[in-house]
């Protein structure tokens, strides 16, 4: 018999088995809002004072990307604190973006000290947009046996995988491509035009590079008053530019650089994640393991893990997509596959929403990164694998649903045969089960006791026939 006094028990009891629950989904919002005002918010460590005049000095080794431009930035800040008499990018690139390389550019050139840009060490280049970097430089230097050039705009915004077009619309196509293919061409023309008389530079090799690609070493660059020095490190390097006037903000400046103290300039803990999440196969599969770890909690409400690890992969991936190049056509369909397949799962139709959601998620993945940058696609074999996995997903699903259709279909009092529950009480030789949330008037031949868990093996009437189970 349950009183009021058992009952207000009970909710207490059933309240107080939630606060774990309640404690642990708290604090995994916690830790999402952490992470996302530690990701979000800039960070500036404390510049301890100097008392000797510095060269700090950066090395740039990689693909120009937002994680450059961040490490680039935060470097003229330290070396403004610093007080830093200049500052060195080490430079050896194959070039990257062209949103990237123009934040790059706008900081030097509003930079309160002089920047020398320096390709090295031997063996080193400056293509593509390290060509526009060295250009828009107060100083621009070179190691023996370097080079810089190739800096043809790379296509932008374009669909590679698109199907070719119908013969009577080829010519049109083709017109609108040039058409688009000149106003990226000019728009680079000008751009670093503009750079070389800045700096007074040679304008008409820029020129060159950008319209054929050309690409020269560092003997023929500082025949071409391409460059300012060549030199073998950096000690030598601060000997060559030592005295030399620079224009710094519009202003005449002279680079004393005798005796400077070398401090490097290293990427924090920030801007190395940047650098991981900002890698287009990172940030892809960052957006699937989001995917689906929100589906899994879907399917398994408040188990917490896959819901709080979803979310903020899916937010990370976000994050980076909102500074890379993306196709939202190619992010749009990597989504509607997912969701195709997700619904294969929930509603299945035999393969139909499953593989059509396998197409579409293969080519939303072609196209989803919207350059040919180098250092900025997604690897095919990438792409190949994850559809490989969601097609395994696809068939064991299905496989699934055949099987469950073949299966057959027990309904009534005969579907409780082969259920197991837990005795509650027993009466004169019968026994109340706890079986699916009812309770159930059962007879053995067995004695039972009380929370012994039983299968039942008949149904006579209302009344079942249980055994009990042993472990």
């Amino acid at each position: 018999m349950i009183n009021r006094e058992n009952l207000t028990a009970m909710k207490r009891k059933i309240a107080m088995s939630q606060y774990p629950r309640t404690l642990l989904r708290l604090g995994s919002l916690a830790c999402l809002i952490t992470a996302l005002f530690l990701l979000f918010t800039p960070w500036q460590g404390i510049a301890s004072p100097k008392t000797d005049k510095t060269a700090v000095i950066l090395d740039v080794n990689s693909a120009i990307g937002p994680a450059t431009a961040e490490y680039i930035r935060r470097g003229i800040d330290y070396s403004a604190k610093q007080d830093a008499a200049l500052m060195i990018i080490q430079l050896d690139t194959p070039g990257g973006l062209d949103k990237a390389m123009r934040e790059i550019i706008k900081n030097i050139i509003n930079a309160p000290l002089p920047i020398v840009t320096y390709v090295a060490p031997s063996g080193a280049h400056a293509a593509s947009a390290g060509t526009y970097i060295l250009y828009a430089s107060q100083i621009a230097a070179m190691a023996p046996g370097t080079n810089l050039g190739a800096a043809t705009p790379v296509q932008m915004g374009g669909m590679p995988g698109t199907p070719a077009p119908e013969a009577e619309d080829k010519q049109k196509t083709d017109s609108n491509q040039e058409a688009m293919s000149n106003k990226v061409r000019n728009d680079a023309l000008a751009y670093i035009t503009s750079l070389a008389e800045m700096r007074g530079r040679n304008a008409e090799w820029a020129r060159e590079a950008v319209l054929d690609g050309a690409s020269i070493s560092a003997e023929q660059a500082l025949k071409l008053k391409v460059i300012d020095v060549i030199a073998p490190d950096i000690k030598q390097l601060l000997s060559e530019i030592n005295g030399r006037q620079v224009d710094v903000q519009g202003q005449a400046r002279t680079i004393a650089s005798q005796g400077l103290v070398l401090d490097q300039y290293k990427p924090d803990w920030r801007i190395k994640f940047l650098a991981v999440i900002t890698s287009p196969t990172v940030a892809y599969m960052l957006l699937l393991l989001g995917i689906y770890g929100i589906f899994f909690e879907f399917l398994n409400p408040g188990f917490v893990l896959p819901g709080v690890v979803g979310a903020i992969a899916i937010l990370i991936a976000l994050y980076a997509f909102h500074l890379l190049p993306i196709n939202y056509v190619g992010l749009g369909l990597i989504i509607l596959g997912i969701i195709f397949m997700v619904a294969e799962a929930l509603v299945p139709s035999f393969g139909a929403l499953g593989f059509g959601g396998i197409i579409a998620f293969l080519v939303g993945s072609i196209l989803l990164i919207d350059t040919t940058a180098p250092g900025f696609g997604i690897p095919l074999s990438a792409i190949i694998a994850m559809a490989v996995i969601n097609g395994l997903f696809v068939i064991f699903i299905v496989g699934m649903a055949i099987r469950a259709r073949r299966r057959p279909v027990v309904t009534g009092f005969e579907a409780l045969i082969g259920c197991q529950g837990r005795v509650m009480n027993s009466d004169d030789g019968h026994y109340r089960v706890m079986l699916n949330g009812e309770l159930w008037l059962c007879h053995s031949e067995y004695e039972l006791s009380t929370n012994q868990l039983v299968e039942v093996i008949s149904v006579d009437g209302l009344t079942l026939t249980v055994i009990p189970i042993v472990k």
